[in-house]
């Protein structure tokens, strides 16, 4: 068996591949390690066979859908996830079979609905349903504290206590635990009375998510989120420092900035000579606003990122000089360059 664990803050994924086949199955990847699963993989000559996603997350954004429509591999997630494109849906007791691997899916909800463990030989993945000390919280979207107990003490607590734990989350640096040291340490599992345990559930008061909204509609419908779109953009397009901007603009070569900020922020201070566009009204309003599409533009806005993707979307729409102010205009002001204020 070949095993990788890879870490991206407190989110943990997993790479388990057949030794002989080397076929492999990639479970809860996130999105900003994207390029590492496909290295990894490469480096030690491994197909990846299946992606899985244990739940659908809402704390962070799943690398499943990029991945699988780059490598052409289906998506694996239990029957009950709302999620829009699943290429197989499993259910309780099912097995994937990678290689001589079998991953055996326990259908585990109560962090979520759709959550699921895979139990492969002396490991279990257990998503977000049991944690190092700690388990899966119950107040987010399908969340049930009921049937979460269920789930820990009803399933996977009867398993071998020797079994190796790899959770989707940990934000102490742990790498794993066990069923036997989650029986005895995990404070969330010494209450095994339902009434008990619902109630610890139900107290314990945490924060939200911080992109809970956005990760939840990105990883059910494929969808990406506004840094994919960012990073994406961030490819396609060249960038000019507020130090090389303020050198060209004392120069002759014609060079056109376009302030895509919003009308109250560009009154309040912009570049010397600077043509106002707001980014929502770029598309309709690009042609009278600069009708010449050979024209040298420089896009900016407060920080950088709406330019970024404004002047990806000019490069689209024929402007094939756009660059970008990197920083935007936060950049240009640390320097203490020039502004008009009308």
């Amino acid at each position: 068996m070949i095993f990788h664990q890879f870490r991206a803050g407190g989110c943990l994924s997993y790479v388990l591949a057949c030794g002989r086949s080397h076929l492999a199955a990639l479970i809860d990847p996130e999105i900003s390690l994207l390029e590492r699963y496909l290295g990894e993989a490469s480096r030690a000559g491994l197909r990846l066979r299946y992606i899985v996603d244990t739940h659908t997350h809402a704390d962070h954004f799943s690398a499943t859908h990029t991945l699988a429509h780059r490598l052409s591999i289906p998506i694996v997630m239990h029957r009950a996830a709302e999620v829009r494109h699943v290429d197989l849906r499993v259910e309780d007791g099912e097995e994937l079979l990678v290689g001589d691997l079998r991953l055996q899916v326990l259908h585990t909800p109560g962090h979520t609905l759709d959550s699921m463990c895979l139990l492969s030989g002396e490991r279990i993945f257990t998503g977000d349903t049991l944690l190092i000390q700690a388990t899966g919280r119950t107040d987010l979207p399908t969340g049930d504290p009921i049937a979460l107990h269920a789930s820990l003490f009803e399933k996977l607590l009867l398993l071998d206590d020797s079994l190796q734990v790899l959770p989707a989350h940990d934000y102490k640096g742990r790498t794993s635990s066990s069923i036997g040291a989650e029986r005895v340490n995990n404070p969330r599992l010494q209450l095994r009375d339902l009434d008990a345990f619902v109630a610890q559930m139900q107290s314990l008061n945490l924060a939200m998510p911080t992109h809970l909204t956005e990760a939840l509609r990105t990883n059910r419908t494929g969808a990406k989120s506004f840094s994919q779109m960012l990073e994406e953009a961030s490819r396609t397009v060249p960038f000019v420092s507020s130090r090389e901007l303020h050198r060209r603009l004392k120069g002759a070569e014609p060079l056109t900035l376009l302030d895509v900020r919003e009308k109250d922020a560009y009154a309040a201070g912009h570049l010397p000579g600077a043509v106002h566009l707001a980014r929502g009204k770029l598309e309709l309003g690009i042609d009278a606003a600069v009708p010449d599409p050979a024209t040298r533009l420089v896009v900016y806005c407060e920080g950088g990122a709406i330019s970024t993707l404004a002047a990806a979307t000019l490069r689209e729409l024929g402007y094939v000089r756009t660059a970008v102010l990197d920083g935007g205009l936060g950049a240009w002001k640390a320097l203490g360059l020039p502004l008009v204020f009308p």
